[in-house]
């Protein structure tokens, strides 16, 4: 399976950037399911105030997939890859 990586950078509300990557199949192209990804993990780490646009994720690369993304990309549509400040 080959995968899309939207590299993702939004400021927290205290301030801190979170930098994190949202992974879904390469089919997926629209930006509002994209972002509706990013979205709904946001609102699990407690910054649902903020939106996301083509300002805080852009299309970085496809790859393929890691067998650790696969099930829940299976599952729910999407992987979170969190890198920075996602806690």
């Amino acid at each position: 399976m080959q995968v899309a990586v939207w590299d993702t950078y939004v400021t927290k509300d205290d301030g801190s950037v979170m930098h994190f990557d949202i992974i879904t199949p390469h089919e997926v192209k629209d930006t509002a399911v994209i972002y509706g990804y990013g979205k709904e993990y946001l609102e699990t780490k407690g910054q649902e105030s903020h939106t996301l646009t083509a300002a805080e994720c852009r299309f970085c690369h496809i790859e393929t997939v890691k067998p650790h993304w696969e099930n829940e990309i299976r599952r729910k549509g999407y992987y979170i890859y969190e890198m920075e400040n996602c806690s």
